[in-house]
């Protein structure tokens, strides 16, 4: 049986050039450069409501570096921390609002450990260090770097982003389409960019335009593959 789009679709890799930063393009500057090794800062804060794009920018940076051959880690919530690996250089850790005490601990002494070699220490949180409920060590650390807030992207920060997508794959993406999904599916970018991508797969497979029809055609067909209405229905 023959697969659904949006199943076989892959979560797209978090970088920079797949981020659309809206408000946010001084902290991406600067992420950007840490990952570049085009910066003299060590340490950058982030912070945010959740989907805002926090997660993407660490995970960018931290591929960035990476791609320089610096030795770096994503660490996400429950994720242990690499606290017996003394070759990493650049440490991303997400969500510290949800760190036991242990867990604590331990990036304490990676971030003094960090500092001590010259790398980078990168962390997001779902409030300003000021308000977070971490012990005060771990505090003063977390702010003594850059801080920005992650501004989660309008509406038309948006339609913007899904109109520049559909260019980059050659296809021009009505309005009407756009305001469909605003209205009717997950409105975080990378889901919409997910859908966006399987259309494009499904016209091309089909031999036909991108157009609402087909959209909606797409959903259903997902809602009854999966055994749920389609979205929006």
């Amino acid at each position: 049986m023959r697969q659904l789009a949006l199943e076989l679709a892959p979560s797209p890799v978090p970088a920079f050039d797949n981020f659309f930063p809206g408000r946010n393009v001084e902290a991406v500057s600067a992420l950007h450069a840490l990952g570049t090794s085009h910066s003299a800062e060590q340490f950058v804060y982030l912070w945010g409501e959740r989907g805002c794009g926090r997660s993407h920018m660490l995970q960018a940076a931290v591929a960035a570096a990476s791609s320089q051959r610096i030795v770096s880690r994503y660490v996400r919530a429950g994720e242990p921390l690499p606290a017996g690996d003394s070759s990493v250089r650049m440490l991303a850790v997400d969500d510290v609002e949800t760190l036991d005490a242990h867990a604590q601990l331990e990036f304490f002494h990676l971030y003094n450990a960090l500092r001590e070699c010259r790398g980078a220490v990168l962390a997001a949180g779902n409030v300003a260090p000021a308000r977070l409920q971490l012990r005060a060590d771990l505090l003063t650390r977390l702010g003594w770097g850059l801080v920005f807030q992650v501004h989660a992207l309008s509406d038309d920060d948006k339609r913007i982003a899904l109109k520049r997508h559909a260019a980059a794959r050659a296809f021009d993406l009505r309005d009407e389409i756009v305001e469909y999904l605003l209205r009717h599916l997950k409105r975080d970018l990378p889901s919409l960019m997910t859908v966006l991508d399987a259309l494009d797969r499904h016209s091309l497979e089909t031999k036909r335009p991108i157009t609402l029809p087909l959209l909606r055609e797409l959903l259903q067909s997902e809602g009854e593959g999966n055994g749920h209405p389609p979205t929006g229905a």
